[in-house]
């Protein structure tokens, strides 16, 4: 019989995780067997996930970049990669603003409503509110830029949220290889050919197990979560955040594969499927890109050296997602606490929301911490982050997968452009 396809296993996973989570919610001690039997295999799945990232980029980026003909190809790629980012993330956060000031879904939450949200989620916030408090209080103006040179490389390995640390060494190895003499480095070329395939063959494996990872992490989710009223009353929030999400997705990104990528977005999206299902399940960009790259090089037929240098990258800086959201979900806190924002302050909130995402850790509940941030830079108490945590998770789910389908994008374009560069 023929095989199912990756992203049909891992559907039929979500699908399974929905129902089993749905019928243990219905009897007493439901919940408890999920979180005790089911749960235990979804965070399996993400250990092994996050335990191939870290390889997964320091061989990939290596390679990628020494296998460029020289420096100056280098930083040309280097320059529109992140220019391409940098755009894709200021209009992803203006559509978020400017939905969310004509639909108003601030205005339709009730006071009861939103009593019993702030005691529900008030603690639980606070910490998150002092912990983002904490880190801001002993940063400078140039931390950002400090904290991309790492001190010691071993120990930014040693943590999945060091990802800039990680790309600065490598992109320094791949740039000092290329600056020498091909005989000098052909033998720790071929150690990275070798390592890039045993790193992808892992891949292969971990994959395997992707359907029943996908089937707990759902049921789970559907286990944990909160009352149905709560979802009711932050229904229009939610709305608004996924109709954001979908003209990015379907709208913007579909404008730009077919006019500057060359390609049926249908097409694209086909083929970029399974990584959109496993950063839906997942909500973690950086886990999801060995399967992220494996979509872009042999469903894409993206070349190996663009691919290798623009999504472990993308993975780390490009959260047009996790931006829409962020300004969504601060003119809606705005609009539940009675502030009217000026356009200076909503002006504030795209400069804070792009820089923000730049180096935030591209794993579950970073938005929450990049809210803190927004919010704070327009004079709103973070506290206000309770009235709507009830539907951040999955919210959080769909703008992974809006992250990595942004990521697969310019890839794609850099490909085209490159290889337009190319052509005599």
């Amino acid at each position: 019989m023929k095989k199912i396809a990756l992203h049909w296993q891992i559907l039929i996973g979500i699908v399974g995780g929905i129902l089993v989570g749905l019928l243990c919610i219905q009897f007493t001690g439901g919940k408890e067997f999920v979180i005790d039997w089911i749960k235990p295999f979804g965070t399996i799945f993400i250990n092994l996930l996050k335990l191939i990232a870290i390889p997964l980029i320091i061989v990939s980026l290596i390679k990628g970049v020494s296998d460029l003909k020289d420096t100056t190809q280098l930083s040309g790629l280097g320059l529109r990669t992140f220019g391409m980012y940098i755009l894709t993330t200021i209009i992803a956060v203006t559509i978020g603003l400017g939905l969310v000031n004509l639909i108003q879904p601030g205005s339709f939450i009730s006071e009861d409503t939103r009593q019993e949200m702030l005691r529900s989620f008030g603690g639980e916030v606070q910490e998150k509110v002092d912990e983002a408090a904490e880190v801001q209080q002993t940063r400078g103006p140039l931390q950002p830029l400090i904290d991309i040179v790492p001190e010691n490389i071993f120990d930014s390995m040693s943590v999945n949220s060091n990802m800039l640390q990680i790309i600065f060494f490598s992109l320094l190895v791949g740039v000092a290889m290329i600056s020498l003499p091909f005989g000098e480095i052909k033998a720790f070329k071929k150690v990275l050919d070798a390592g890039n395939a045993i790193v992808l063959k892992i891949v292969d494996l971990m994959m395997l197990f992707a359907p029943y990872g996908v089937f707990a992490l759902i049921a789970t989710l559907i286990a944990e979560a909160p009352s149905f009223d709560v979802f009711k009353a932050l229904g229009m929030y939610a709305f608004t955040v996924v109709l954001g999400l979908l003209l990015l997705v379907y709208g913007v990104y579909s404008l730009f594969v077919y006019f500057f990528g060359k390609m049926n977005p249908f097409r694209f999206f086909k083929a970029i499927l399974p990584a959109q299902l496993l950063g839906f399940s997942t909500s973690s960009s950086a886990a999801t890109l060995p399967v992220t790259m494996e979509c872009a090089e042999e469903n894409l037929h993206i070349r190996k050296d663009v691919l290798s240098f623009v999504l472990p990258i993308g993975a780390t800086i490009n959260m047009d997602g996790t931006c829409l959201y962020q300004g969504v979900a601060a003119v809606f806190i705005a609009q539940v606490m009675g502030h009217d924002l000026t356009t200076a302050q909503q002006l504030s909130i795209i400069v804070t929301a792009t820089l923000a995402s730049i180096g935030a850790a591209a794993v579950p509940g970073a938005g929450i911490l990049m809210l803190v941030i927004v919010l704070e830079s327009i004079g709103i108490s973070p506290a206000g982050i309770a009235l709507i945590f009830a539907v951040d998770r999955p919210l959080d789910m769909l703008r992974t997968a809006t992250n990595i389908s942004g990521d697969s994008m310019v890839a794609l374009l850099m490909d085209r452009s490159s290889r337009d560069s190319a052509e005599p």
